[in-house]
């Protein structure tokens, strides 16, 4: 198949139906390891025989007796955390190499090993940085607001959230990627202009370093307020003409013109705030109903906690998903209808699928339950339904 003088590579695509293949297997495998672990340790009571083996210790580390609040310790938590943290990552260590050599096989990822290694560690600290302190608020809240908890996890995650969006481009990413400015030319003047057509602002065009890590091509725009920037992975700007990345970079302004960061974060919010609701009656059934548990604070309750985290995240991955495929397709229409490119957002889609490996088709059943984006192929036809629709005229007016 050929596209605009770019071809479908069929050995490519061959490759990208094995590697999506393996890498699905690698998160079944991954899932089916946590989810024994959790089962394994509430079936064998391992999760009592935790907190009882802390309270034991109060003798000679009175520390770990310390309430701020009757029935609610700390530190017992912390390291309940750590406990469950630590040795999932162990567990599940060889399926992450697997990964990374998976990647390297298919010609993907252009890491060493000790790159990965470091990559690994600074993901991993940052997520039990992260997540030690949602755990932290979550059982502070269920001690001192046991009915209303879940309400306020939700409000305070929201706003965490949008702190995180802002903070991001300038905080995170920078650990793992090096940016430099995109020196003056046709491409930032092109980029700058879409910038202003959809009546934004943002601190500069800046190239991501990705070829030290990847073959993948990227681009995005990044931050919130004073922190939004045009981002584009220097594996794009080697390879795409012009028109190809002005095209890409106006489906990621689709997102700031239709206010996407902010729909995206509210409905991920509400399903938050319905899970937390149903956790919390389940959590004070099980304490107040069953009395598997002595409190709603006690530290045995984190394994069944994140039983009922993992479960609530297998439900909502599909709603989540498809929500987050109509985004993208209304971010693909505003693309087509800005830049009026059809055969450069057609030649783009199609240079992503032959470089990133991706599965130009994959089965209804297997975008309806992963994809965050519609398929290569649906995009493809999107721009030939918009073209036989007439639609290639003036540039529409935008309202932010």
């Amino acid at each position: 198949m050929e596209i605009d003088g770019i071809e479908i590579d069929a050995a490519r695509q061959q490759q990208a139906r094995e590697y999506a293949r393996k890498r699905r297997r690698i998160s079944y495998i991954d899932m089916a390891i946590a989810a024994a672990g959790i089962i394994l340790i509430l079936g064998a009571g391992l999760d009592r025989w935790l907190r009882n083996l802390q309270q034991s210790a109060v003798g000679g580390v009175p520390i770990l007796g310390w309430q701020p609040h009757p029935g609610w310790y700390p530190l017992q938590i912390l390291i309940t955390f750590l406990i469950l943290m630590i040795g999932y990552q162990l567990l599940t260590l060889p399926l992450s190499y697997y990964g990374f050599t998976l990647s390297r096989r298919y010609g993907l990822s252009t890491m060493s090993l000790k790159g990965w290694i470091m990559d690994l560690l600074k993901g991993f600290v940052l997520g039990l940085v992260f997540e030690g302190v949602v755990i932290m608020l979550i059982y502070a809240l269920l001690a001192y607001q046991p009915q209303w908890w879940w309400l306020w996890v939700a409000i305070v995650l929201l706003f965490f959230s949008v702190i995180m969006a802002n903070l991001a481009p300038v905080l995170i990413f920078p650990l793992f990627y090096k940016f430099t400015p995109l020196p003056e030319g046709e491409l930032t003047e092109r980029l700058m202009a879409l910038v202003a057509r959809a009546n934004t602002k943002v601190r500069g065009v800046f190239t991501m370093h990705l070829s030290n890590k990847t073959t993948a091509a990227n681009a995005a725009l990044m931050g919130l307020g004073n922190t939004r920037r045009i981002v584009l992975g220097d594996t794009m700007t080697d390879r795409y003409t012009v028109e190809e990345i002005e095209v890409v970079l106006a489906h990621e302004l689709g997102h700031h013109v239709h206010h996407d960061i902010w729909k995206l974060l509210i409905s991920q919010s509400i399903l938050m705030l319905g899970g937390l609701f149903v956790a919390n009656l389940i959590l004070h059934w099980v304490v107040e109903g069953l009395h598997l548990y002595t409190s709603l604070t006690d530290p045995a309750t984190l394994p069944f906690l994140f039983l009922l985290m993992g479960l609530f995240g297998l439900i909502v991955m599909p709603i989540s998903n498809s929500y987050s495929r109509r985004v993208e397709y209304q971010a693909d229409e505003y693309a087509l209808q800005s830049t009026q490119k059809v055969a450069a957002f057609k030649s783009a889609m199609t240079r992503l699928a032959n470089q990133n490996l991706a599965e130009i088709e994959p089965s209804p059943l297997v975008e309806l339950l992963f994809h965050s984006h519609p398929s290569i192929r649906k995009r493809l036809q999107h721009a030939d339904e918009f073209a036989s629709r007439g639609e290639l005229a003036a540039t529409p007016s935008v309202q932010p």
